[in-house]
């Protein structure tokens, strides 16, 4: 669990030894945006061993809690808001039902299918339901993997712009010059300690290529 807050930075790093032969990685990177009352805070950084995370059994389903609460469990992941974000695997002809108190929830299908109210949804699809509604997820006859997920309702919007998320538009602005002044030492970015030989500047070609700032309620 990566909580980027103020002034966050990570690095993804294959080996090598892994680079020099042919391997495949499947995996679903998840950004939550903070509450505004702490997107200021100091990034800290979490790792938990998948033992450590609670499982989710019940008849076809084998499921996985990975962050926030549900279903009775809790996952020991810190977390800054009401969240839940559940793995669950589904045998075919299987029902799954999301959690019914929390007031944002969606479900993202990775392999198989579902069928809610008669809609069948495929791998690589998502939905997100409306506040209060109870439904489950009956599985394909091939079965299913879906990420179940939800939370507390932000209470404000969002802009968006490269790897910046704020609820200020100023915020944004400030963080691009702070980026590309590159003063790791006394600005408010530091690079990953053993991996800060290098970064990836904003240039004015890579602006082009980027979306226009977006703004947008989560």
């Amino acid at each position: 669990m990566d909580g980027c807050g103020q002034g966050g930075t990570h690095s993804e790093r294959t080996s090598e030894e892994t680079r020099a032969k042919r391997n495949r990685l499947f995996g679903i990177q998840t950004w939550i945006a903070l509450p505004k009352d702490r997107e200021d805070m100091a990034p800290d950084f979490e790792h938990h061993k998948n033992a450590a995370l609670p499982e989710l059994q019940d008849t076809g389903i084998q499921a996985k809690l990975i962050l926030g609460s549900a279903y009775g469990k809790s996952s020991p992941v810190t977390m800054q808001s009401e969240t839940f974000y559940v793995d669950v695997i589904l045998a075919p002809a299987a029902h799954f039902p999301l959690p019914d108190d929390q007031e944002d929830r969606g479900i993202y299908v990775t392999e198989g299918s579902v069928e809610i109210a008669g809609d069948v949804f495929e791998a690589g699809q998502m939905m997100v339901f409306r506040p209060g509604d109870k439904f489950s997820a009956r599985v394909g006859e091939k079965g299913a993997r879906l990420m179940a997920l939800g939370g507390a309702t932000l209470s404000e919007e969002r802009y968006i712009w490269w790897n910046f998320v704020s609820s200020s538009r100023d915020r944004i602005e400030e963080a691009k010059e702070a980026w590309k002044a590159a003063d790791w030492s006394k600005g408010p970015f530091q690079l990953p300690l053993g991996d800060d030989a290098e970064h990836i500047p904003i240039t004015p070609e890579l602006e082009s290529t980027l979306p226009g700032e977006k703004k947008t309620s989560l």
